[in-house]
């Protein structure tokens, strides 16, 4: 897998757009996937990092292709100048074992389906639920952790207008089954993908 951090400028009315819209966010960055409008992009994950008010925005990309990033430096003012995007390849056999514990950060759509339709959980004693089930379907116990923050997430699609709920999970987990915990770094975790959410980090204990 390939990790990149992407530095946005925000004097760049398309940066601030994408920012202000997850869903535009992930159609700009689709640009780095794909050759044109008729190649089906590959699955990547992303997200918008906490940063100080005086910081460049910062956006995370994981993904198991590697992405031509100057497509996006590119485009006028998009990214910023010095030092725009960092890529690193992610290889995480060595040290995700049975046992092991990490620090962790997740950005996540925490719901419920109920009657056919899927809610968004805004409860925090549910939110925090919801993470232990997602730990115990994906390989991984929660040890510690604190809900950082919460956003409600607007975009539009074409006619239709989208909303979600968006949680911040900070702590401490325990490795269970390291090639469920793979697969669900690969793929994510929890639905709202396309908007910011699943990108589950990890980085080890001392």
């Amino acid at each position: 897998m390939y990790l990149t951090r992407l530095r946005l400028d925000p004097r760049s009315a398309q940066a601030r757009r994408d920012l202000a819209d997850p869903y535009e966010m992930h159609r700009t960055l689709v640009r780095a996937f794909v050759a044109d409008a008729t190649q089906a992009p590959p699955r990547f994950l992303w997200r918008l990092e906490p940063t100080s008010p005086w910081r460049a925005p910062e956006l995370l990309v994981q993904s198991s292709h590697a992405a031509d990033w100057a497509v996006l430096a590119a485009l006028p003012g998009y990214l910023q100048a010095e030092c725009p995007w960092e890529t690193k390849a992610l290889a995480l056999d060595p040290w995700l074992k049975a046992s092991a514990r990490c620090r962790f950060r997740l950005w996540a759509n925490p719901t419920v389906t109920r009657e056919g339709k899927r809610r968004g959980l805004a409860a925090e004693a549910d939110q925090l639920g919801w993470l232990q089930r997602q730990g115990a379907r994906h390989g991984f116990a929660v040890e510690t952790v604190l809900v950082t923050g919460q956003n409600r997430l607007d975009s539009r699609k074409g006619d239709a207008r989208l909303s979600l709920l968006q949680v911040g999970f900070e702590g401490l987990l325990q490795v269970t089954e390291p090639a469920a915990l793979q697969q669900a770094l690969a793929a994510g975790i929890g639905p709202g993908k396309a908007f910011g959410c699943g990108l589950l980090s990890l980085a080890r204990c001392p």
